[in-house]
């Protein structure tokens, strides 16, 4: 048990203000639950119980030491005459980084009813709380509350509302809050930024971080990440490449985050050979950024050097995840290795226990697929532990338009028939499937099938293509050219249509 010294004999206030300080100083050397209950004890015997700052103290120990107990802090809050608001700050930062977020709003209206008012450190974990639940309609709750309370000005509140917005996909709510703040940081840039990418406004995104460098804000790591994210979404390795100079003239250090931003941007973009560089030159790698590199390696067809980087990465002491095993089936895809995807399927559940998901059964089936094994790949699909979704029935219905024309197995059929039951009302679904009637010879049930569509007025979104050119994205449509110099653009191509019939003559 915890005994606090026995104090020379003082004046009452004085006795109590040492027992407070020598319990405060204990509570910072507190380090487990069993002693924290005899101090608290102590307090008790000391008459100290009623002390707001020590209340607090016991409160932020509660919630955010290693040995938290929540029970304990609502105990202590609830038999409390007056607690501050910083002890409640302190219950709602806890839950705000526990597994139970949703707990900070039931601690942030128990706050309400207790008649505290919140302050501008009681939003940012409230706010961080409801983006994670994400619980939209309570987070607008406290929005309501932070302007009621004047606290709409503030910073950090402000930057925690665009982050909020972002993840609860209210990309204009975010943008309206970021536009009206008067003051602003480069955590302010980052979470607007951060909010653009993750609802796929990239462009957008990569405009904010343009006016952040207008604006005289330097970015840092995190920014760059962001942005390099939104590089590899666009496919403009111009751009990307841009910031890996912007990263190295500005001395920023290659850690492992940035890193791993970086190769999986030039992997995407196609330039595998950087991507090699900079992983190879990282010091500190980590399933994603062996990840990226084995995804990126596998997805543009070099299979074997994607599957000599696995060994290497468990030799590394580096466990696997689901992303490395989309990679590892990619890469036995292109180099048509069955066995060895079989293989990889099992120790992937077996042995580094990731459950499959619906995305590993893909990869296996389109393994099946193009190799040809039609009926393995249907009975693996129907061997799943759920309902195949339309992706998968795509998969190894583009496999049987390759391997099996005449649908002589019957596979195609029963694929066609559960992708229509799956997705009914998908354009593409029955422009596949119509085409794969007519490459089978069933005329009548083609033409009937875009009958329907018509009747429907069901149209597929034209074909899509891009082409990165001096750091732009320049796109195109089937059957609609939006380019201005579209017809100069044809007679080049003419020009060159003739020149290579006339090399082949």
């Amino acid at each position: 048990m915890v005994r606090l010294p026995i104090p020379p004999a003082k004046t009452c206030n004085s006795n109590f203000g040492s027992k407070k300080h020598q319990c405060l100083f204990l509570l910072n050397l507190c380090l487990s639950f069993k002693p924290f209950s005899q101090i608290h004890a102590q307090i008790q015997l000391s008459g100290l119980h009623r002390d707001p700052y020590l209340l607090t103290q016991l409160i932020r120990f509660c919630a955010l030491s290693p040995a938290k107990n929540f029970t304990y802090a609502r105990t202590l809050l609830h038999h409390s005459h007056a607690s501050p608001p910083s002890s409640w700050n302190f219950l709602i930062r806890g839950y705000a980084s526990s597994d139970s977020p949703r707990e900070s709003i039931w601690a942030f209206r128990a706050m309400l009813r207790r008649g505290v008012r919140p302050n501008k450190l009681t939003f940012p974990f409230l706010l961080k709380s409801c983006a994670m639940v994400p619980a939209l309609k309570e987070g607008r709750q406290a929005h309501g509350y932070v302007f009621k309370l004047g606290l709409d000005c503030d910073l950090y509140v402000q930057n925690n509302l665009v982050h909020f917005y972002g993840d609860c996909k209210k990309i204009k709510d975010a943008v309206k809050v970021f536009d009206g703040m008067s003051e602003r940081s480069v955590v302010s840039w980052n979470a607007v930024v951060t909010a653009c990418v993750d609802n796929l406004r990239l462009s957008d995104g990569i405009e904010y971080f343009v006016k952040m460098r207008e604006c005289g804000f330097e970015p840092d790591e995190t920014t760059m990440v962001v942005v390099l994210n939104a590089c590899s979404e666009l496919g403009n390795l111009s751009l990307g490449r841009g910031v890996h100079s912007y990263v190295i003239a500005r001395g920023l250090v290659l850690n492992c985050q940035l890193g791993t931003a970086l190769v999986d941007m030039y992997a995407k973009s196609g330039a595998l050979g950087y991507a090699r560089l900079v992983f190879d030159r990282m010091e500190g790698r980590n399933v994603w950024t062996w990840s990226a590199m084995i995804l990126g390696l596998a997805q543009h067809g070099f299979a074997k050097e994607a599957l000599e980087l696995f060994p290497k990465m468990l030799n590394s002491l580096i466990c696997p995840n689901y992303v490395t095993f989309l990679g590892v089936f990619c890469a036995c895809s292109h180099a048509g290795l069955v066995d060895d995807g079989y293989l990889y399927f099992h120790d992937m559940e077996h042995v580094y226990g990731i459950t499959p998901m619906m995305i590993h059964y893909g990869a296996m089936v389109d393994i099946l697929g193009r190799s040809g094994r039609l009926k393995e790949a249907y009975r693996f699909m129907k061997s799943m532990p759920f309902e195949p979704d339309p992706i998968i029935c795509r998969t190894l219905l583009s496999a049987c338009s390759t391997h099996d024309v005449n649908d002589e197995l019957g596979v195609g059929n029963k694929v066609r028939e559960k992708l229509l039951e799956l997705e009914p009302s998908r354009s593409g679904n029955f422009v596949m499937v119509a085409n794969f009637l007519a490459e089978t010879g069933m005329w009548d049930k083609a033409a009937n099938l875009r009958k329907v569509m018509k009747e429907k007025r069901m149209k597929k979104r034209a074909g899509e293509s891009s082409i990165e050119l001096g750091g732009s994205i320049h796109k195109f449509f089937s059957g609609y050219d939006s380019q201005s110099d579209y017809e100069d653009i044809y007679r080049i191509l003419d020009v060159l249509s003739l020149h290579m019939k006339l090399v082949d003559m």
